[in-house]
């Protein structure tokens, strides 16, 4: 079972959200997910005001920088929202981008040290457990939530290089890979994330979430060369798709075929119609792929 998403991009003012909320709903989307970029949008803030706003769609955030949150807050906030929406929201954590951590004075000297503590702590809070902890950078005396989820919720994580990918799959419960990935690069980061499952004698697979470059409609090919090269010139053939349905949805089963649970397609910074964008995913790709 394939699930399939898009992104509602920060580069977007938060004014635009309810419209294109209201269009993935409509258009029987199955996720929307949210950025915390800095120094755009919240992410806690967007989803609350998004899973308020619709009826049935599922809603993530990739990802919550963890350098800029105590995790006890992470943990509130995660758990509010899975208590007014249960089943709806999706958490993912990571390290975030180590120049904008460095703006605000937060960036770590070990980040994977800090992301390992802030993912054990994390789950543990959300799990309803009381936390004691000294970690190098997280730090809890007896902290326990007065409304954990009522049922248990997976958290999940970001990760690019092999470390933080074996990470992943030690502590957290599933991986969020950003667009920057081919298809090779993601059976790689599959089988990175199952070892470290397996090294940590945990049971069951981790559910990769993996971002997809798309464009459709009149100039979607050059949109796309523009945005990946942008992004480091990455060849469109491996990072992205550009076409009708059809051709989007082929990209998305490849995804799928190579060990992604989820894909969650990444319009354009210059979308020229984010609303449509959201529609075109929703009735036109989603009928394509497999559930």
């Amino acid at each position: 079972m394939t699930s399939l998403g898009a992104v509602f991009r920060p580069q977007l003012p938060p004014e635009r959200l309810r419209g294109v909320v209201r269009a993935a709903d409509e258009a029987g989307l199955d996720e929307l997910w949210l950025w915390e970029d800095c120094f755009l949008e919240s992410g806690v803030a967007t989803a609350a005001a998004a899973l308020a706003w619709s009826d049935r769609l599922r809603v993530g955030i990739g990802l919550l920088p963890v350098p800029l949150r105590n995790v006890a807050l992470t943990a509130m906030e995660a758990a509010t929202l899975h208590r007014l929406f249960p089943g709806r929201a999706t958490i993912a954590v990571g390290h975030g981008v180590q120049d904008w951590m460095g703006q605000v004075g937060a960036r770590a000297e070990s980040p994977l040290t800090l992301l390992r503590e802030h993912l054990e702590a994390l789950r543990a809070l959300l799990s309803g457990e009381r936390v004691d902890t000294e970690g190098r950078y997280v730090r809890l005396k007896g902290v326990a939530l007065d409304w954990p989820p009522a049922t248990p919720v997976p958290v999940l994580a970001g990760g690019q290089g092999p470390r933080t990918l074996r990470l992943t799959g030690e502590a957290a419960d599933g991986t969020v890979l950003d667009a920057d990935m081919t298809v090779d690069g993601l059976r790689e980061a599959r089988r990175l994330v199952d070892e470290g499952r397996r090294a940590a004698g945990r049971p069951g697979r981790a559910d990769l979430v993996v971002y997809l470059h798309a464009a459709t409609g009149p100039g979607a090919r050059d949109r796309l060369a523009a945005e990946l090269d942008a992004w480091g010139g990455a060849p469109a053939e491996d990072h992205g798709v550009a076409g009708d349905a059809e051709a989007v949805a082929g990209a998305v089963r490849r995804l799928a075929e190579a060990g992604a649970d989820t894909v969650v397609l990444q319009p354009t910074a210059d979308e020229p119609d984010p609303e449509g964008f959201v529609r075109f995913v929703g009735r036109e790709v989603r009928p394509l792929v497999p559930r």
